[in-house]
């Protein structure tokens, strides 16, 4: 089954979150010591299933042998969207692990609900903190998502960026050159729909895709000002960037998903000659496409001149519920999963970017990937990423944004009718909220 690439889409937990009083969560296994060895137990709840479990659960026994003091015990917990939800059921409940995955969008409302716990205590003063080195090391995109308020609430993990499929096969049966820019896109895309092919396909929502296209028009869609938050949802510039993908869409040159969720089978299919996705399905691709079909990857195209593309996946948390022994053990893991050798083995496993610049350099991976061209893509696009501005109330306007581009889809709102909408309930949640 195809795991959910990015975990931001967290439908249902807004509400869940509401009316939450969270302060002075217990903790629901205290010093819990595995019986048989008696090192403290680290419990991890985390979203991955199929050979991203199975690539974790490898990570989680190789820090396993390597200590004798504590234990991790990950548990799936089914999608990320299932994983969200059981955090703030557990947060109610009182009965949260020591650390979980999640995205970093969430911190900021895990913290206003108080149940999370900086690591800068670990992290930047204990005796086994990052060195200055390792904070320059990690891609500045990952290390700078994980501060909220100029505290460390979290670390970054499974990490993707999104790329360009294309269909190697297709372009040279039709004729069709590599493209470079969005424009380039735009320029084939009504030869290529008289010939009976869309120029590109999306997954079901092409939400990031405008959030990507909005930053290379050089306007985030929430910025931050000063202390506070600025939407930018009805802004020229993001309309411009909404009218791009919208209208080819439109014009029949362009497709989204639908009930597929992901665009990968329009584009293995021949309907699309390109497709926009997360470079973690990279893996996906590899067992869902035609045997014969010569296919590849590339950075996302430029608009305008300028490089960009949105960096998703998932950190990890600490809860204060952990017992100090817990939170020592959970810090220790949280370390060894950044480390350059498990973050190669990670990416080169899974499809997910290396999380320290060193590992992307290093030596046995630069063999990888030229054993695995199709992996080249998602590393070359890190010093374009970006990640969105988080605030309180982001799942709300995530959801609200999910809705405001499936307007425009099934209801054909233009783009300033649904962005407008769009722009006064996040103005709305900033006020409430930040």
């Amino acid at each position: 089954m195809k795991k959910t690439v990015w975990g931001k889409s967290l439908l249902g937990v807004a509400a869940l979150a509401m009316g939450l009083a969270l302060a002075g969560c217990s903790s629901n296994s205290a010093d819990k010591k595995s019986g048989s060895d008696s090192k403290v137990t680290i419990t991890f709840w985390h979203g991955m299933n199929g050979p991203y479990a199975k690539a974790l659960n490898t990570i989680i026994k190789d820090f396993n042998d390597s200590e004798d003091k504590y234990v991790v015990k990950g548990t799936a917990q089914g999608d990320y969207t299932a994983l969200q939800q059981k955090i703030m059921a557990g947060a109610k409940s009182k009965s949260l692990p020591t650390i979980a995955q999640t995205t970093y969008t969430t911190v900021p409302d895990y913290v206003k609900n108080g149940f999370i716990t900086p690591l800068d205590p670990y992290m930047i003063d204990g005796s086994d903190k990052l060195s200055a080195s390792d904070l320059k090391d990690i891609y500045p995109a990952f290390i700078s998502s994980s501060k909220y308020q100029g505290k460390y609430y979290s670390i970054p993990f499974s990490k993707s960026t999104r790329i360009m499929y294309y269909n190697k096969t297709l372009m040279d049966k039709l004729g069709v050159k590599m493209p470079t820019s969005w424009e380039d896109i735009a320029k084939m895309a009504p030869s290529l729909k008289a010939k009976g092919v869309m120029a590109v396909g999306f997954d079901k929502s092409f939400d990031m895709e405008l959030e990507g296209l909005a930053r290379q028009n050089g306007n985030a869609l929430v910025a931050t000002k000063g202390k506070s938050f600025k939407a930018n949802l009805d802004s020229k510039k993001t309309l411009e960037a909404t009218h791009f993908i919208w209208d080819m869409i439109q014009n029949g040159e362009a497709k989204t998903a639908g009930e597929d969720i992901y665009g990968d089978k329009a584009f293995t299919s021949g309907k699309t000659l390109f497709y926009v996705g997360s470079s973690a399905g990279v893996s996906h691709m590899k067992t869902g496409a035609p045997k014969d079909l010569d296919w590849g990857t590339m950075p996302l195209p430029t608009y305008k001149g300028e490089s960009a593309t949105e960096l998703a996946g998932n950190d990890i948390v600490m809860f204060k519920s952990a017992s100090t022994d817990q939170q020592k053990g959970a810090w220790a893991f949280m370390k060894f999963l950044m480390s350059k050798k498990e973050t190669i083995k990670w990416a080169e496993a899974t499809g997910y970017v290396p999380l320290r610049k060193s590992a992307v350099e290093d030596a046995g991976f630069q063999a990888f990937l030229k054993k695995d061209p199709t992996a080249v893509a998602s590393v070359d696009s890190l010093a374009a990423g970006f990640q969105s501005t988080a605030f309180i109330g982001f799942t709300e306007y995530r959801n609200n944004l999910l809705s405001a581009v499936d307007a425009m889809l099934t209801k054909k709102e233009t783009p300033e009718k649904a962005m407008g909408d769009l722009q006064t309930k996040t103005e709305q949640i900033i006020k409430d909220n930040n």
